[in-house]
């Protein structure tokens, strides 16, 4: 790829020094086939503000999109604004539209889209050893773009919080996916702390990391490392979950 590839010695040395970058912590305290898109191309309403319930149908940037890039590609040595690897910035809506070469509606004109699709290991974004993006994570993508890759928001807690019907896989491992896999992923997880699958993830449950961590409570390395505070709503799905046994349910 033109726009997004490293070369095979950068990935080396990347993968070397990646510990050294935004991916890194206090660790004193530590945390913790093709896809076939939807086709959702009637565009959403372009006035959704802070406080406005979320439309399930619809791919909002800030709850849904930014978040994925934030954990896989915008830290030190790669695609944040400090570093902006290959003139790359993925932690803003602008400089993603700006530098990822975005095109609304259209997805084969999408180069940020060509690369997290790629078969080639050469080509694929983030490139290997980091975990690649999920195919849920690509099918939001995908739908972003097709849905005209609008800056939305909205405010996921506007319709109240469920606290009750919480369980690892519908609730829990979503948000870590989303917002903390990219860094405790993979074969050489950050910390060792590998939050992938539910037993890596019950080991920092049970010891306090992982809530401490998302709460920010004092004491405890703040995650999403270089991103924004999960909701209340989430911390308190996670805690719940935790307190109910943090069972792979």
């Amino acid at each position: 790829m033109k726009y997004l590839k490293y070369s095979a010695l950068g990935f080396f040395v990347w993968g070397l020094l990646s510990t050294q970058f935004s991916c890194d912590y206090d660790m004193l305290m530590p945390i913790e086939e093709d896809i076939i898109p939807t086709d959702t191309t009637e565009m959403p309403p372009d006035t959704t503000e802070v406080g406005e319930p979320c439309d399930p149908e619809v791919i909002y940037f800030e709850a849904d999109v930014l978040p994925i890039f934030v954990s896989n590609c915008a830290f030190g040595g790669c695609h944040n604004a400090a570093s902006a690897q290959d003139g790359v910035i993925l932690d803003n809506y602008a400089d993603i539209i700006e530098t990822a070469d975005v095109e609304a509606f259209d997805l084969g004109n999408s180069e940020l889209y060509e690369v997290i699709t790629e078969d080639d290991p050469d080509d694929i974004m983030p490139p290997p050893p980091n975990v690649p993006l999920s195919q849920s994570q690509i099918q939001t993508v995908s739908a972003w773009i097709l849905q005209g890759a609008l800056n939305l928001m909205c405010d996921p807690d506007a319709e109240g919080c469920d606290t009750e019907n919480v369980s690892f896989a519908e609730t829990v491992q979503p948000i870590l996916e989303n917002h903390c896999v990219g860094c405790h992923g993979g074969g050489t997880p950050l910390g060792g702390i590998n939050l992938s699958n539910h037993a890596g993830v019950k080991t920092v449950a049970d010891d306090g990391r992982l809530y401490g961590s998302v709460a920010w409570l004092p004491d405890y390395s703040q995650m999403p490392q270089g991103g924004a505070k999960l909701s209340e709503c989430r911390i308190d799905q996670i805690k719940s979950w935790i307190d109910a046994g943090a069972s792979d349910n």
